[in-house]
């Protein structure tokens, strides 16, 4: 007994001593050693741990993916300006200040722009005849083609050796010797193509080059389409945020019973919680390599997509390095802090996890704070209109963060409002009063499952009552659909034989109508530049298919009114009025003095009539020896000519063949009809698709978090079943449940987007055409929540089974 005393009383006492210390890391050391361990059980978990992992992964790399996409929009951006500029030459363009020309050598080449139209779809294209040995080649292709000889892009090959290319072939009239290669092009699908033409000379739309590559830095980007690209990044980036918070919930029973086990064999709250932001961190490092292989495969399809009549390189698309560093550091840092603020009210002890904890009334005031900042940012902007030449690149930031701010306000108030309206519903049928009561007991979930799809909903009425609005501010005006047979064509000066040739060679294509030429230019009385008027140089007999001139004869002038037209013509510039034509600024720039003319006082007053394309073209008209067209600076020839309605396609075809015949340099309208800009409509498309996106991510996270839900409310489901609940009640309180918080959340994003469609609009300054852009979005919405209720309808059955009773 002495010699066990004398060793009791040797061995250190409890809570005394070394032996009681914590042996254990601590710290960052800690933190290392728990999230590692949590992997582990993610990796090493057998197949339930496994299967958890990768769904996890397959939802959070969805997420990434969309993210690296989004990422992607600058580089591809820059890709395509860049190759565009490569092959950009210094040739000013009508009405631009023209550009230094350097003297003929052997390194220069002759340029001209051949550019035309097929189908309504861009063909670009130029002309080329090289000076010497040394002259630039542009890039993408090896050799200048010869005389005769044309290289085009893949894209446009295929198009002239198809049956559907055969009136552009004949417009064409050169050998295909070669294909431009991937860097002399904006996208796989462009129309484009360089020319040998052995007869190309400086002038008339030709100039002389020694390189190839503009310096000249891009335009910015417009007020109007930065607030576009704002709207569209929230309305897709947002909801991707708050579908990654939920899918790092999967597998939450499994995790728990793992928790519990750890309690129970000695770990503390701290480092059961660390363990499981382990195992969420492991699932979303798995989840950053899916969404890279997501990505690197979506990307394949670039080719399909289409931006300003253009498809994409898939090499284009790749994320910048600064946004992709911060997308592979954000998404593991988003996973740990969810993960450790769902484990908040979570009570882990060693026989279990208990989830629950005394709520909290949420504040509105901080909530309501965030959309009033961006109110406050946007407001002020009303003033000054996007299209004011007083907008500038602050101004649009402005917008586009307050445009943000109000997106974000609708996900912050929502919380709010789902638990200020739940807490007042009473009564009701069964199914509805277990819906209703749940979502008083804990309606937190709910509410950040909706938000995502409240926001995009919301972004995408402003969006779609933005587009409305600035569509029909950049469209042509509409016409009738015959108006679509109208056709014009511009091009240098031509003489009174030129004239008259040019117009018989339209009325001799075939389904041309009836053609007339004209030469034209603006003038204004000299101190008066707010009196323009038009002065038209024709011979008689084209006269005679503008207005009622009688007799006529060469040296002739008349003045030409418009019967009711709302241009006092005749008592504005009556005969003996003296006019100015200066040209465009390219014009003054050079040096170019004004041609000043007098309206003759023997000019006569007569009455305009409707040419080919239904237009009255009043102003002054004037016989070749009248006027000397020569002198006028930036004078134009005008065709106008109307086609057979009944194969328009083809006769406005043929018409731009005979329009290149005469000269590749001559341009070519096609009238009538509306027509969206291309950006616009690039930027809808973006929208559509990545809306389409956005919307699956939301129905997953949604179906996740009705799931969880579900899972931690089993044993009391089965206790209902058992007492005689029928299923069907219990799968109806589960719609209740997901449609009351969806419908708060279409009543909000409705309001909200309204509004900010509104202001935006008044930015614009355009009027509100569509406040009914909302209702195919509620539909979405109304899809969405059947769609989730049915998908957890065997999950539901599963759950409520007797053995949900069983307890340990």
């Amino acid at each position: 007994m002495t010699a066990r005393n004398d060793d009791e009383q040797g061995a250190p006492r409890p809570g005394r001593g070394p032996a009681d210390r914590p042996s254990g890391p601590t710290g960052a050391a800690a933190w290392l050693r728990d999230l590692r361990m949590g992997a582990r059980f993610t990796v090493a978990g057998g197949r339930e741990g496994l299967l958890r992992a990768v769904l996890t992964a397959l939802a959070v790399g969805l997420g990434v993916a969309v993210l690296a996409i989004a990422a992607s929009v600058p580089t591809l951006l820059d890709e395509r300006d860049r190759r565009a500029a490569a092959r950009q030459v210094d040739a000013p363009l009508e009405f631009e200040q023209p550009g230094h020309e350097p003297r003929r050598s052997g390194s220069t080449l002759v340029y001209r722009d051949a550019g035309t139209d097929f189908r309504d779809k861009k063909v670009g294209g130029a002309l080329l005849r090289p000076e010497g040995d040394g002259a630039p080649v542009p890039p993408g292709v090896t050799d200048l083609p010869r005389p005769g000889e044309m290289v085009v892009s893949p894209a446009l090959g295929r198009l002239l050796g198809s049956e559907a290319g055969k009136l552009l072939r004949e417009r064409l009239p050169y050998k295909t010797v070669g294909t431009i290669a991937p860097a002399g092009l904006i996208g796989p699908s462009e129309l484009f193509f360089y020319a040998g033409d052995g007869r190309l000379a400086p002038g008339d739309g030709a100039v002389r080059i020694d390189r190839f590559g503009d310096d000249v830095p891009g335009l910015p980007t417009d007020g109007e389409l930065v607030v576009l690209i704002a709207l569209g990044c929230v309305i897709l980036l947002l909801p991707v945020g708050v579908f990654i918070s939920a899918a790092v919930r999967f597998g939450g029973e499994g995790r728990d019973r793992r928790l519990a086990a750890l309690r129970l064999v000695g770990a503390d709250g701290a480092t059961a919680r660390r363990i499981a932001a382990g195992e969420a961190l492991c699932g979303a490092l798995l989840g950053l390599l899916a969404g890279a292989g997501i990505f690197l495969f979506a990307r394949r399809f670039a080719t399909h997509v289409t931006v300003r009549d253009v498809t994409l390189f898939p090499s284009d698309v790749t994320p910048s390095p600064a946004p992709a560093a911060l997308i592979a550091v954000l998404v593991p840092v988003l996973t740990v802090v969810v993960t450790l603020s769902a484990l908040r009210r979570v009570a882990i002890e060693p026989l279990g996890v208990v989830r629950g904890a005394p709520t909290r009334r949420r504040r509105l005031w901080w909530r309501l704070l965030i959309p009033a900042v961006g109110l406050a940012l946007l407001v002020p902007g009303t003033v000054v209109t996007v299209r004011s030449p007083f907008y500038g690149p602050v101004e649009a930031a402005l917008v586009a963060a307050g445009a943000a701010l109000l997106l974000i306000g609708v996900a912050a108030v929502l919380p709010w409002l789902v638990e200020a309206c739940v807490a007042r519903l009473r009564g009701g049928p069964l199914p509805w009063q277990l819906a209703t009561r749940r979502l008083q007991a804990g309606s937190g979930t709910a509410a950040r499952a909706v938000s995502g799809i409240t926001v995009a909903v919301a972004g995408a009425i402003a969006v779609q009552m933005v587009l409305s609005g600035m569509q029909s501010g950049h469209n042509r005006p509409g016409g009738s659909v015959a108006s679509w047979s109208h056709v014009k064509a511009s091009y240098r000066p031509g003489t009174p034989e030129e004239i008259v040739a040019y117009t018989k060679a339209f009325k001799a294509t075939p389904g041309v109508q009836d053609a007339v030429a004209f030469v034209e230019q603006y003038a204004n009385v000299p101190g008066k530049r707010h009196d323009v008027t038009t002065v038209h140089v024709a011979d008689c007999s084209v006269l005679r298919t503008l207005a009622r001139i009688g007799s006529c004869r060469d040296g002739d002038v008349f003045v030409a009114q418009e019967k009711g037209g709302d241009v006092p013509t005749a008592g504005r510039f009556p005969p003996g009025t003296a006019l100015e034509m200066d040209g465009f600024e390219r014009a003054k720039e050079r040096g170019t003095p004004a041609y000043r003319w007098t309206v003759p006082a023997s000019a006569r007053i007569v009455e305009t009539l409707p040419g080919p394309t239904g237009d009255h073209q009043f102003g002054v008209l004037a016989t070749p020896s009248a006027i000397d067209t020569r002198a006028i600076p930036d004078a134009r020839t005008t065709v106008l000519a109307r086609v057979d309605p009944e194969d328009r396609e083809d006769s406005v075809e043929r018409f731009r063949n005979t329009a290149a015949a005469i000269d590749p340099g001559m341009r070519v309208w096609r009238l009538g009809g509306v027509v969206k800009e291309n950006h616009l409509a690039a930027v809808e498309e973006g929208l559509t698709i990545g809306a389409v996106c956005v919307l699956a991510l939301i129905a997953v996270s949604m179906l996740v978090g009705t799931l969880e839900q579900l899972r931690e409310r089993r044993r009391a489901l089965s206790v209902l079943v058992a007492c005689g609940t029928s299923r069907a009640t219990i799968g109806w309180s589960v719609l209740w449940q997901t449609a009351v918080p969806v419908a708060l959340g279409m009543a909000l994003a409705v309001g909200f987007g309204l509004g900010l469609g509104r202001l935006l609009l008044a930015l614009l300054g355009e009027r509100v055409r569509d406040w009914f852009a909302f209702v195919p979005l509620i539909g979405a919405g109304a899809g969405m929540i059947v769609l989730v209720t049915v998908a957890c309808l065997p999950a539901l059955w599963r759950l409520t089974r007797p053995e949900g009773l069983r307890t340990e």
